[in-house]
């Protein structure tokens, strides 16, 4: 049995990120759905573990990590053979975490800014300034990539798999044009071959997309 459990929702982003990575790493885990609609995250055992009660939550071993940036960095620094999902190099991994941070910052929080209100408060009416920064956020993701297959250059990363698991949900609020990103299309296309993708990703991804998409109003 394995010492690993990640809490989460699939229908969550960043959740979808850690599952991403333990497959990369080939890890044996325990998934445990938390409902957040039940409110299960703000149970006292959960409260326990994860003050902030957000998931992913990793619990390894009694070692209690969450946020998915955190999370992944951890798994790749404990458990990989290579550090070609987090590279040690200093000046490449500042490249890998720029990105992380641009998925926190920019890429996540322009869905974030949408959908918590729409499922906290049922608010259906997104300004245009809000669907204006998933525009940017496509944006800036095009250009990231450039000419290369990932987005830090040719290997995939940790990066690839945060801002893929964000970047494939988007389309909840804006439909990725793929004349406009095509290099965002076709990256997309290539995470999509990694083992495991469907249940870890895109099951999750429809999901999301079905309860949001056709749901909000642009005002």
């Amino acid at each position: 049995m394995s010492n690993i459990v990640l809490y989460g929702m699939d229908i969550s982003p960043p959740v979808r990120a850690c599952l991403l990575t333990l497959r990369a790493l080939g890890l044996a885990f325990e998934y445990k759905e938390v409902n957040l609609f039940a409110g299960e995250h703000r149970s006292p055992e959960f409260l326990q573990k994860n003050p902030q009660h957000t998931v992913p939550l990793l619990d390894d071993g009694g070692a209690l990590i969450w946020d998915s940036h955190a999370i992944v960095c951890y798994l790749v620094d404990k458990y990989a053979r290579t550090d070609e999902l987090y590279p040690k190099d200093l000046v490449k991994r500042a490249q890998v975490n720029q990105r992380l941070y641009f998925d926190a910052s920019i890429l996540f929080m322009a869905l974030r800014n949408i959908s918590v209100p729409y499922f906290l408060h049922n608010v259906s009416l997104v300004p245009k300034e809000k669907v204006n920064n998933v525009r940017e956020a496509y944006g800036h993701l095009e250009t990231f990539l450039g000419e290369s297959p990932y987005v830090t250059g040719d290997t995939l990363t940790v990066a690839d798999l945060c801002c893929a698991a964000t970047a494939a949900s988007l389309a909840a609020v804006l439909d990725l044009d793929t004349v406009k990103y095509p290099k965002i299309a076709a990256w997309l296309e290539r995470i999509s071959k990694l083992p495991h993708y469907t249940e870890d990703n895109l099951r999750g991804v429809n999901k999301y997309i079905g309860l949001l998409k056709g749901s909000l109003t642009i005002v």
